[in-house]
């Protein structure tokens, strides 16, 4: 992992384009190649970023009061990330080692388990993908696909609330940049899900599923689709 804190400004180059004017900001490198840039709200979700396979060129750069120029290139999609250096005021590299991930609540992980064993409980013709399925901001707790042959990424709480729609918001963000994939559709399910959080699913294009952990135990009947 390398931190960087340096005053800099951003372009992104793909599809679309977009700009982040100069300002300091946090830029993490992580082991696995990819680069986000952060600024000192927002949680814990990025301005920016770019996920691997992608490699990262760093080259003296002076013009305008820059001293350096990051560009990072996604190896397939040829997208760019494009970071201009103002002023470093922390460069820090760190070796993490490996992470043994995440240990999750009991309850949600067997929701987990039992939902995956279950998948159509979700609606006639889905078909399991795989559990746990990896992304550079951690694993989608299921991912699958529906009766059509569409990609479903499914986000499972015990207790449904705002935090976990902007969770799965994430994943859905980085799981349609793959062409394999893409399209993606996200589901909420949780065992209750808090109003609010309904609302910015439903807003966001994302299903919502309530889930009965005994009905799925002894499988007498399955959770509702809305």
């Amino acid at each position: 992992m390398r931190l960087v804190i340096a005053r800099c400004s951003v372009d992104y180059a793909g599809k679309l384009t977009a700009h982040l004017p100069s300002a300091v900001r946090l830029i993490m490198v992580k082991a696995d190649g990819s680069v986000s840039i952060h600024a000192d709200d927002r949680a814990y979700k990025p301005l920016n970023w770019m996920n691997p396979p992608c490699s990262l060129r760093e080259e003296p750069f002076e013009e305008n009061g820059a001293v350096s120029r990051w560009t990072v290139t996604h190896s397939k999609s040829g997208e760019r990330l494009i970071l201009t250096i103002e002023e470093v005021l922390l460069d820090h590299g760190h070796e993490l080692g490996p992470d043994p991930g995440l240990v999750k609540d009991g309850v949600e992980a067997h929701l987990q388990e039992l939902l995956a064993e279950h998948i159509g409980t979700l609606g006639e013709g889905y078909s399991l993908v795989r559990r746990e399925y990896p992304t550079a901001i951690g694993p989608v707790d299921i991912l699958c696909r529906d009766a059509t042959g569409a990609t479903v990424a499914v986000e499972i709480k015990r207790r449904g609330e705002i935090d976990g729609v902007e969770q799965l918001t994430r994943y859905l963000e980085l799981l349609n940049r793959d062409p394999l994939l893409a399209p993606v559709r996200g589901v909420f399910a949780a065992q209750e899900i808090k109003p609010q959080a309904r609302v910015l699913a439903t807003d966001r294009g994302i299903d919502c599923v309530t889930l009965d952990y005994d009905a799925l135990r002894g499988i007498e009947h399955e959770g509702t689709l809305f």
